[in-house]
């Protein structure tokens, strides 16, 4: 436990908060609301936050934990916890305290109200409050079973194909895998006693029933040709399948998900598919698993010839936002969510973006761009390729670095533009600020595929000019607008190559589209700097990179 990550469902928090005179009962209350608004968690208080373990010789009154239920219990409203004491492999002590989700909406004593959204607390204020009240009633939908459908009534065939996926899934325990049919059901609380629940009806329930939930989902995949005009549909709104059923269905039926484009690559061409079966899925699966199934409405998918649309109805779950939805996670449902991780049709929580970021940007398009309207919420990516050589870099880098999805997003988004300045970076990655960019890039500036200059917030990343050239990517950082910065990295590496070299050797090898202004103001900068060192004079000038000693001086 204390070498898990902070998360959704587990913080760290200083013994200090709840001893001495620095101890802060309220802020610890805070932090219980959130857990209990959310899905509950865990807090190991004993453990500082850049820790994984408390310290050796640490150890903790018992008589503290009945203060902690105490105070927690006076100030606030609608929590339960569960404090019990731990040792830790190293020998300290800490406190594990368990924080269950909240029946009601939880809140201060003082009538504040907190949520936990990906690792952090987050204060919920005005309308939101009501948002609050209504996205967390007593009983969630999905344990509900005001239908009254028996377990007799299920779909056997359904049933068995879900039972059997999960047995033969091996993020499923063993001691799960041996239960019964029956006994599967219940524990993933698709059934209580002999009634099913609304989630059990979803799953593996007959048409009729399913139809009777009201919220069960429709969805539309609707053609469009390049005037907007609608040229296709196909609509699953017989409720004869699952959600599991539904994605297999969507991807084998439109066949736009079968089209693919091709680009030379060398002697030869390769295919890339016009949409990431990846990509797409997961597009669904979060259609499907983070949709409001208390409120009714079809899932859209509008597919243009340059991109499609996916739209969902409800807003985002609160707390997540088009700003921080590639870090920000939130169950809306916790069962569905639960059983679509245990069947391996989506990762772990939180991970979807990343994903999605990964696989489109490594495949030449641009990022997924997320929009929220009055009640629905549209996903947008794009069909076409923008830059194909991104495919051979990463491919490239990938065989020789084993770069993580962190890097590979980083190295894409850096290749298909000019460089960004460290207040870009944050605003395309959606970080909190700049001194998260070094998480983002890892190895990718100790391996030199990307050089930064400057400092703080006017910090540039590029790729390196050569891993540019050689995946055949070097014409993005030829354009008649390119930066001094870029002008000058180019002319380090042609310098490199080939020491002695007059100035129109260099433009014609760098790329003669640069403006030649641009190159003369680059090799005076580089001169002022004592980077390269010049040879002769006026027209007969010649350049040489500059030896280690002599940059140092």
């Amino acid at each position: 436990m204390t070498s898990e990550l902070e998360g959704q469902v587990i913080d760290r928090k200083s013994l200090r908060v709840v001893t001495g005179r620095a101890a802060d009962f309220q802020a610890l209350a805070n932090d219980c609301v959130c857990f209990a608004n959310s899905a509950g968690g865990t807090l190991l208080i004993g453990i500082e936050d850049e820790e994984t373990h408390p310290p050796p010789d640490q150890r903790v009154d018992p008589a503290l934990l009945d203060r902690i239920r105490k105070r927690i219990g006076e100030l606030t409203v609608n929590v339960q916890v569960l404090p019990e004491l731990a040792r830790d492999d190293n020998g300290g002590d800490y406190i594990l305290l368990q924080i269950p989700r909240s029946m009601g909406v939880a809140s201060t004593s003082d009538g504040r109200y907190f949520l936990r959204v990906g690792d952090t607390c987050r204060p919920v204020t005005g309308d939101d409050v009501l948002r609050l009240a209504d996205e967390r009633p007593s009983v969630p939908w999905e344990t509900m079973t005001s239908l009254g459908a028996k377990v007799s009534e299920v779909d056997p065939a359904q049933v068995g194909r879900l039972t059997a996926r999960l047995r033969a899934s091996d993020r499923v325990k063993d001691s799960v895998k041996e239960k019964s049919d029956g006994e599967l059901l219940e524990h993933y609380r698709l059934a209580t006693s002999d009634v099913m629940t609304n989630l059990g009806i979803l799953l593996v329930g007959r048409p009729a029933n399913r139809a009777r939930l009201g919220t069960a989902p429709i969805v539309q995949a609707i053609r469009y040709d390049d005037r907007g005009v609608k040229v296709g549909k196909f609509v699953w709104d017989d409720y004869e399948l699952s959600p599991f059923e539904l994605i297999d269905a969507i991807w084998a039926s439109v066949p736009d998900f079968r089209e693919s484009y091709e680009f030379p690559d060398g002697m030869f061409r390769t295919a890339v598919p016009a949409f990431d079966e990846a990509v797409v899925r997961e597009l669904l699966v979060n259609a499907l698993v983070h949709r409001p199934y208390t409120q009714r409405g079809d899932i859209f998918l509008n597919l243009h010839p340059d991109r499609m649309e996916v739209v969902n109805p409800g807003r985002l779950p609160l707390g997540v936002t088009p700003k921080n939805i590639l870090h920000a996670s939130r169950r809306r449902n916790d069962g569905l969510a639960r059983m679509f991780h245990d069947l391996k049709l989506m990762e772990r929580e939180g991970s979807g973006f990343d994903l999605m970021y990964e696989k489109l940007l490594g495949s030449g398009r641009t990022a997924p761009v997320v929009t929220e309207g009055v009640d629905s919420v549209h996903v947008t990516i794009p069909r076409r390729l923008v830059h194909p050589g991104t495919i051979r870099l990463l491919s490239d880098t990938d065989q020789r670095f084993q770069l993580t999805r962190r890097e590979r997003i980083v190295l894409a988004l850096l290749a298909q533009s000019e460089g960004l300045k460290a207040s870009e970076f944050v605003d395309r990655l959606e970080l909190n600020d700049t001194e998260n960019i070094r998480y983002w890039l890892g190895r990718l500036t100790d391996l030199g595929l990307v050089r930064q200059v400057g400092r703080t917030r006017a910090t540039r990343y590029f790729v390196e000019p050569g891993v540019l050239k050689a995946a055949g990517l070097d014409a993005v950082t030829t354009l008649t607008r390119v930066e001094s910065y870029r002008v000058q990295a180019l002319i380090l590496e042609d310098l490199g190559r080939y020491p002695d070299s007059a100035i129109s050797e260099i433009h014609r090898r760098i790329g003669s589209e640069i403006p030649l202004r641009l190159v003369r103001r680059a090799l005076a900068s580089l001169l002022d700097d004592k980077r390269i060192l010049p040879l002769g004079d006026r027209r007969w000038r010649k350049y040489r990179p500059a030896p280690p000693i002599d940059r140092e001086r």
